[in-house]
């Protein structure tokens, strides 16, 4: 029973964490018109690759449908593009464009100085040195 109750306690502290780690990241971009998931999107396609739709699922934690939708909103914002892929013309790839890319460059400094902020106040919390 008492294990049970600390692995409980551990996923409780592990979900209030990201809520509040994604609360302080929307309201730092809530200013340029994007939320947390169109940042990840953008983080995964900086690369400039291009990716599938399940790919970009994957790495922003959503189903695909719902990211079709995200895509969807960020294409009317030009902020990203789908091109079939050159291999496979079957699939789609999502890349972006060039007010993407501009945008991608302005926040990602500030996002990074977010993180490195929460990264020493969850090590100042814990007592814990992370690196």
């Amino acid at each position: 029973m008492e294990r049970a109750r600390s692995r409980r306690g551990l996923a409780d502290l592990l979900s209030r964490v990201e809520a509040q780690a994604r609360g302080r990241l929307a309201e730092l971009l809530r200013t340029s018109d994007v939320g947390v998931a169109e940042w990840r999107v953008l983080q995964l396609l900086a690369d400039g690759l291009g990716h599938p739709v399940s790919d970009v699922a994957r790495a922003v934690m959503l189903p695909a449908a719902t990211v079709t939708r995200l895509i969807d909103r960020m294409v009317s914002k030009n902020l990203v593009y789908r091109r079939a892929d050159d291999e496979d013309r079957r699939r789609l790839l999502v890349f972006m464009t060039e007010r993407g890319t501009r945008l991608y460059r302005t926040l990602e400094p500030l996002v990074a100085r977010h993180e490195e902020e929460l990264m020493e106040a969850m090590g100042a919390e814990s007592g814990i040195a992370i690196a």
